[in-house]
């Protein structure tokens, strides 16, 4: 998922009364859900370093022992060493409180990350297999409006931190507006839940019930989540049945989350022979169940496909890719071999602004040599 939902969802289980266990219990918990992502620094050595190192080591099963701990010694720290140094009169924070936090607060980041298509490697360093929940879209509006609530709710006491959530939701009130992915309704009922928001924070909240809405944001969150779940399990049975009904044995099926409508799947479903990607509705009464594109056929990677595979600046993408399909197209100086992740682009792309199309340049010994965009002047 995205930072703001992380740190949403850490601010938010600080408002369940949480926060009332320890001084700094807030900071734990936000630090918490989002002390995962340390691994972005690798970002900066390219798309490719992205994606085999990070949601790995910083988000496997060692790391979930370890961060925790570390994020404890740094909140006592800074509590004996700064804080109480700079006011003796403020109670100390409770070690076992904060760890406590600590652990909820950074299981919530993997458990979050797993939810989306993209995947998580829960296990690492020990086994390095991806993950998937397939049950939410990488960046969900209503996570954000049911999360922000609490938080708005609850921090936008000052004109500072007002101007900041107004700025922060004019943002996000934009991208859900003007995305092209968005449908109509969506947009519709995003703006009634602003307004709701809006009139909420100007009729006044008490602490009590600043905790309830806290609370009451959180369940429906987890209803929220459950009704996905719930979603999928269905839309998999239907995609299943009618695959079947042509004599089709789906041995795997994605049921991918469409942008901001928890009512509608883009399905991927792989047979023994092909790819099959559809798209359909969970409104109820609705069965329609549509092709998004003709069945893809999978074939094993011949030599070219397998040394591109392999090729040095493919490490990541190779470790990562879920559902590929391989194109070559041989030329006077080698061979130019497409790879696509049918999770994020079409069978036929050749550009992507996103992560599921590589394209790798080999020479006639099948060596990787540098594409026109690393010939370039820069």
């Amino acid at each position: 998922m995205d930072p703001i939902a992380h740190t949403l969802a850490g601010a938010t289980l600080a408002q369940t009364r949480l926060k009332e266990l320890t001084p700094l219990a807030t900071a734990t918990l936000i630090i918490g859900a989002n002390i995962p992502d340390i691994d972005v620094i690798v970002s900066v050595l390219g798309d490719d370093a992205s994606l085999l190192h990070r949601r790995g080591h910083t988000h496997g099963v060692l790391a979930m022992i370890f961060l925790p701990l570390l994020l404890t010694a740094l909140m006592v720290a800074y509590d004996r060493l700064w804080r109480r140094r700079r006011d003796p009169q403020k109670a100390p924070v409770d070690p076992r409180a904060t760890l406590g936090l600590a652990y909820l607060g950074t299981l919530s980041h993997p458990a979050l990350d797993w939810l989306n298509t993209y995947g998580v490697r829960l296990l690492m360093p020990f086994d390095g297999r991806w993950f998937y929940g397939d049950t939410l879209f990488i960046i969900d509006p209503w996570m954000w409006l049911l999360m922000g609530a609490t938080i708005v709710l609850t921090y936008s006491q000052r004109r500072l931190a007002l101007g900041a959530w107004a700025v922060l939701g004019a943002a996000m009130s934009a991208l859900i507006t003007f995305a092209g992915m968005v449908p109509t309704p969506a947009r519709i009922a995003w703006w009634v839940g602003v307004v709701a928001i809006i009139a909420l924070r100007a009729s006044g909240y008490t602490p009590d019930k600043r905790r309830l809405a806290a609370a009451s944001c959180l369940a429906l969150f987890c209803t929220y989540l459950g009704l996905m779940g719930l979603g999928n399990t269905l839309a998999s049975s239907r995609v299943t049945d009618h695959l079947a009904s042509q004599g089709i044995e789906a041995e795997v099926v994605m049921t991918g989350p469409a942008a901001a409508n928890p009512l509608a799947r883009e399905v991927l479903a792989r047979s023994s022979t092909h790819y099959h990607a559809l798209k359909l509705s969970l409104w109820p009464g609705e069965n329609a169940i549509a092709p998004r594109y003709a069945p893809v056929p999978i074939e094993e990677p011949g030599p070219i496909a397998e040394a591109a595979l392999s090729a040095p600046s493919q490490r990541g993408f190779a470790n990562w890719v879920r559902f590929p399909v391989f194109e070559v197209q041989s030329h006077d100086e080698g061979h130019t071999v497409f790879i696509r992740d049918l999770r994020y682009v079409e069978p036929d792309a050749t550009e992507s602004r996103g992560i599921g199309l590589r394209k790798v340049e080999l020479d006639a010994q099948l060596h990787e040599r540098p594409s026109d965009a690393d010939d370039a002047p820069h």
